[in-house]
């Protein structure tokens, strides 16, 4: 598994990578910040709009959470054919490594709703991942 993953569900594209936010962090605590990115395309030919999303996230001890919720930072966008959206957001693990996975609940402009994949993850401190 790597710091970034790339999968593809019904012509929207989920491109996530992850980075280590050490300015944010405070691992005398066990407190380790980390950034993610998605970049979300849709490579099909009727437009997508996420409505909500759904994450699992694990610690290397196993802990898992999951996470629910509307939108993105605040927003539902609308994916026309060939666009993009981008986001960056943050995650708090008390260990030095996890994973994360999830979907992104969508809609099509005719109501089909449908699920697409946020592929697994890496979120981990740079000497934890060799």
């Amino acid at each position: 598994m790597s710091l970034s993953s790339d999968v593809t569900t019904l012509g929207i594209r989920v491109q996530a990578r992850s980075r280590y936010a050490p300015e944010r962090s405070q691992p005398q605590a066990g407190m380790f910040f980390f950034v993610y990115t998605i970049t979300l395309s849709n490579s099909g030919t009727d437009s997508a709009q996420l409505l909500s999303r759904h994450w699992v996230i694990t610690d290397g001890n196993q802990h898992i959470e999951e996470v629910r919720g509307p939108g993105v930072v605040g927003e539902t966008p609308i994916l026309q054919p060939g666009q993009s959206f981008s986001y960056s957001s943050g995650c708090m693990l008390r260990t030095q490594f996890g994973t994360m996975h999830g979907t992104y609940q969508m809609v099509r402009a005719d109501g089909t709703r449908f699920d697409v994949e946020i592929a697994p993850f890496v979120l981990a401190l740079p000497h934890a991942i060799n």
